[in-house]
């Protein structure tokens, strides 16, 4: 099982009112994404600097980045409506949320040579993040309106908004430099409704 795992809850029946001010709504998660995002950048250079030298990612910077990861996309996904419950300032796991984004702990050894060129090699990464970007806008404008006359999200577009913020949410775990291994262009090998956070989440 890849490292990072995002998980929804598809909820069929939705609030009218709360997705049409969305993009207001969201706006109090954008100011404190902004903190979230300078941090995590000054805390991800750092974590370059150390693998560089130890091989290994220290502790409190890897807690920090996955909590980063966790509220930048759990905001994510509630702007593009895959929920209505409003997240939580913070990034620590909380299994009772319908989006969960599960860790693995932080690998014994790291390639040095990896990290080194890791912008270089995340080349493909990004770019199938910037598609997957792109599906998730349309997606979601398609939902608004669909939200907005039916009060329901179909289950289509929920997989669809579903399979770009997994992607997405894993091509960022590896740009912070929280796993080596290449995001899967699919979900196939998650387990559905599964939530492996004793065991592998890093709370």
């Amino acid at each position: 099982m890849y490292p990072v795992t995002f998980q929804a809850d598809y909820v069929e029946k939705r609030s009218r009112l709360t997705t049409f001010f969305r993009g207001i709504m969201v706006i109090p998660l954008y100011f404190a994404a902004i903190f979230w995002g300078l941090a995590a950048l000054v805390t991800v250079v750092i974590a370059w600097f150390a693998l560089l030298f130890t091989a290994r990612y220290p502790q409190g910077l890897y807690d920090f980045n996955v909590k980063a990861l966790r509220f930048l996309h759990r905001m994510s996904a509630y702007y593009y409506l895959m929920t209505d419950e409003y997240p939580s300032f913070g990034g620590d796991h909380d299994a009772n949320y319908p989006v969960r984004i599960i860790v693995a702990p932080p690998a014994e050894e790291y390639s040095r040579l990896k990290t080194f060129f890791r912008l270089i090699v995340g080349i493909p990464v990004y770019i199938m993040q910037y598609l997957y970007n792109i599906v998730a806008g349309f997606v979601g404008i398609v939902s608004w309106v669909v939200i907005v006359i039916t009060g329901k999200q179909p289950l289509g577009l929920q997989d669809l908004l579903k399979m770009s913020m997994s992607y997405s949410t894993k091509g960022s775990a590896y740009f912070m430099l929280l796993t080596e291994q290449y995001p899967p262009v699919t979900d196939r090998e998650q387990l559905e409704g599964s939530d492996p956070s004793p065991q592998l989440g890093v709370q």
